[in-house]
């Protein structure tokens, strides 16, 4: 009976003979990358026999085909498990490129559009004495404008934004905290026009004064101001609290703690709310349209009369509708695009500058 019981038992080699379900097979490297090509060239040549011109609906055939292939190849190579583990992979990767074509797409519409323009005779120039249907003129008091009013929208809300941060961070309890957040919070879904009515009934008609970019820059500087509290309160959180708490037990005051430990331990952080926040601002031109009117000529004073800035002088040569405004506004698209790439370049730079240095 003890033999008949050892020759039902498996053995060893019988066991290991067995192929294991988790590691049966598997797809080589290359694979995910052929399978992308053939997907390419699958969904083209659908498109094609269907009838289908746009090369969207193109792209979006050859992201269900890539994943289709994907799930069938690695159930019929690999198992189920893994298949299931490559399809969510390739679900990933299509989101991915999905949401990166666009992006490639404006970039590089922008950047052949507005080199065809983009010297220094742009950068340098301005439209005066320049009709809007012939070629010629600049970018150049559109872009001062521009600069003016993000650096005095910067130097309003930055300061503001980083201390109502700290409060929040450090000192805030109770109702008024409470308080702050809730406002700040509305803040955030302020509509850019709204802010610019606001500060047009306040600066220009209850106080009598006239088109400035400084007024632009305050209704900036409102648009700007929750972009900068809420990203500078996420980076200041973020701060270990054993950092605080080895200074005050050292007996360091706790405006020094936060001045001397907590700040430069988050102005990486900090830094790059900020410049979100500039590009946040620098785009908008209802604001600009309301209370700083536009102009073709150079006005260095940001504090009195009319200027222009890039948005504005963009929306101003495309409604034109003329060939050579079509470029003038391309090229002014690019400027926008490569100013606010430079200030972000800046930031970072800064952020590392100033960031504590690690070591052993």
């Amino acid at each position: 009976m003890s033999h008949a019981l050892q020759d039902q038992r498996p053995s060893r080699a019988t066991k290991s003979a067995a192929p294991s379900s988790l590691t049966q097979g598997h797809l080589p490297r290359w694979a995910p990358a052929g399978i992308a090509v053939a997907s390419v060239a699958l969904g083209s040549g659908l498109g094609a026999v269907f009838g289908l011109h746009s090369k969207i609906q193109w792209g979006l055939l050859a992201a269900a085909l890539f994943v289709i292939i994907t799930y069938t190849a690695s159930s019929i190579v690999e198992n189920r498990r893994q298949a299931k583990d490559r399809v969510a992979t390739s679900v990933v990767w299509v989101c991915f490129v999905l949401a990166l074509a666009p992006l490639l797409s404006l970039l590089w519409t922008t950047i052949s559009r507005g080199m065809k323009v983009l010297d220094g005779d742009f950068l340098g120039h301005s439209m005066n004495g320049v009709t809007s249907f012939e070629p010629g003129g600049g970018v150049y008091h559109a872009l001062l404008g521009t600069i003016e009013q993000v650096a005095l929208a910067t130097a309003i809300s930055a300061p503001i934004g980083l201390l109502t941060a700290v409060y929040l961070v450090e000192y805030g309890k109770g109702s008024l905290a409470k308080a702050v957040t809730f406002f700040v919070d509305v803040m955030t879904g302020i509509p850019s026009i709204v802010a610019g009515l606001f500060i047009l009934t306040t600066w220009n008609l209850m106080l009598g004064f006239g088109p400035s970019g400084f007024a632009g820059a305050m209704a900036l500087s409102i648009l700007m101001m929750p972009v900068v509290v809420r990203s500078t309160e996420e980076m200041l959180k973020l701060v270990p609290n054993e950092l605080r708490e080895a200074a005050l037990a050292l007996g360091v005051p706790k405006w020094r703690v936060i001045l001397k430990v907590v700040l430069p331990t988050a102005i990486g952080g900090i830094a790059t709310g900020v410049m979100l926040a500039v590009a946040r601002i620098a785009g908008e031109t209802a604001p600009i349209m309301l209370l700083v009117f536009g102009t073709q000529l150079i006005n260095n004073n940001p504090f009195e009369g009319a200027q222009s800035s890039l948005p504005l002088y963009i929306w101003e040569q495309y409604k034109v509708g003329s060939e050579a405004s079509y470029d003038r506004a391309w090229g002014a698209a690019l400027v926008l695009i490569a100013f606010v790439m430079i200030l972000n370049l800046v930031a970072r730079g800064i952020a590392r500058w100033k960031a504590p240095k690690t070591g052993r």
